[in-house]
């Protein structure tokens, strides 16, 4: 039914393939030769001479061989005795030249702006609402000392208070952590550091107490202090300060209380506390009055004091309108002291005239307190009831103040400040809102003007109106 058949085949080349392989063809191609050449250079050679002057003659070498000769060179005499004469007279003319008279030599950058270095701050103080009393800088200069009690109603509170040091030298300052904080069983109302020993430090308390502390004891820093009795204060302590001892060459402590009483302590250290050595009273029969006259002594109330203080008192000055709170004897003229208080003026008084040289209206608050530059014989500065301190320079002829330092904080009162005698650009400003602030002065508030000295005897040699 089915057979094999043969078939067959057909081939069918293909065209394509044969015009595709026909058009191809084999082609090549590279870059041109790259020539290359290497070549190398450098400095050239250099050669060093040196010169030098060389001996002239035997006499020049003579002279370097024996400089003691000198005088026998030739001509030398001859030469000395032609300029004698202008020498000498240009000498003598220079001698009675003023052209440099109170110039100092400053090599610090002159800096004309008041900048606040440090704000200082102790927090359990702020904790209390206590007040900056009083600020005092060590004889270092590198320590600044702060007290701590509370005003209201210008009365003072009887709470437990603090005294707080910091050292603005040191490189881990921490303006909110006293590097020393000593307790205080009731409110410091003054405080003075030591002229020459920098650990040591006097204060004042509501109590009526005069206490020196030694801050290089950490157990129990108290040295000495007065005690309750019956020669003792009885009053707030206003002011406290160091004054030299007669023939001791040690110091002794003076304070002054709202009673009238001025009181000169000396320190028994081995006793651990202060020794009355005199006493002073104010009575109202020392007190020269034109319009009152008083029948029985009675204590003057003494706001504050300015060393010296030799004698009772024999001269009474002018009264103001109010209560004083601060005077300070110039440290450049031995007639002339500031007061200040609650008239808002400072007064510039003589001690050889009862009526004041000049008033300067300061503030329209009080003024608590006033003080004179350490290098500046005409400028002073006060700080103000309205947190201001205001800086006046008596050479201007404006009554203006020559600066204002305004710390903020208003309704805070600046009750203290300090000059930094060490270092005089420096000035602290306590206030009531608890903070001390470290101010940089100006370079045209802190450095003499030439003729300062003598403008300052001519208002003191002024006869008052």
């Amino acid at each position: 039914m089915f057979t094999d058949e043969a078939q067959v085949s057909v081939s069918i080349q293909s065209s394509w393939r044969k015009s595709q392989q026909s058009s191809q063809e084999s082609r090549g191609c590279q870059t041109r030769a790259i020539h290359s050449t290497e070549t190398g250079v450098q400095t050239r050679s250099s050669v060093a001479s040196s010169t030098q002057t060389e001996l002239q003659d035997h006499v020049t070498t003579q002279f370097l061989q024996d400089p003691h000769n000198m005088l026998h060179l030739p001509g030398l005499n001859d030469f000395l005795r032609q300029i004698e004469a202008p020498v000498i007279r240009e000498l003598v003319r220079n001698a009675k030249s003023h052209a440099f008279d109170g110039f100092q030599v400053n090599w610090e950058e002159h800096n004309q702006m008041v900048v606040c270095l440090h704000q200082l701050q102790h927090p359990r103080a702020l904790e209390q609402d206590l007040h900056v009393t009083s600020v005092s800088w060590s004889c270092t200069g590198a320590v600044i000392a702060c007290a701590y009690g509370r005003m209201a109603e210008g009365d003072w509170s009887n709470d437990k208070s603090y005294i707080c040091t910091w050292n603005i030298d040191h490189g881990g300052l921490n303006p909110k952590q006293a590097d020393l904080v000593i307790d205080v069983p009731t409110p410091v109302t003054a405080l003075c550091c030591h002229p020459k020993h920098p650990a040591l430090m006097t204060g004042g308390l509501y109590s009526g107490e005069v206490i020196i502390w030694d801050t290089s004891q950490s157990t129990d820093p108290v040295v000495a202090q007065t005690g309750m009795s019956a020669d003792s204060h009885r009053e707030p302590v206003c002011q406290v300060t160091w004054v030299p001892l007669q023939n001791k060459g040690d110091f002794g402590v003076l304070s002054a209380c709202s009673g009238g009483r001025i009181l000169l302590w000396t320190v028994s250290a081995e006793q651990g506390k202060c020794v009355l050595k005199v006493a002073f009273a104010l009575v109202q029969q020392q007190v020269l009055s034109k319009s009152t006259s008083f029948k029985t002594p009675a204590a003057v109330p003494s706001e504050c004091l300015s060393v010296p203080l030799r004698a009772p008192a024999v001269f009474s000055f002018r009264p103001g309108s109010g209560p004083v709170h601060s005077i300070h004897c110039s440290p450049f003229h031995r007639n002339l002291f500031l007061s200040a208080g609650t008239d808002g003026l400072a007064h510039l008084h003589s001690l050889l005239q009862t009526n004041p040289l000049r008033s300067i209206r300061v503030s329209d608050t009080y003024v608590f307190k006033v003080q004179w530059s350490p290098t500046r014989p005409l400028l002073f500065a006060a700080a103000t009831g309205q947190g201001e301190v205001q800086i006046f320079d008596l050479s201007r002829r404006s009554l203006r103040p020559a600066a204002t330092i305004d710390p903020g904080g208003v309704g805070h009162a600046a009750t203290c400040l300090a000059f930094n005698c060490q270092n005089p650009g420096l000035l602290a400003v306590g206030k009531t809102d608890g903070t001390v602030g470290v101010w940089k002065l100006s370079t045209d508030l802190t450095e003499q003007i030439p003729t300062e000295s003598h403008l300052l005897e001519q208002i003191a040699n002024q006869v008052a109106e």
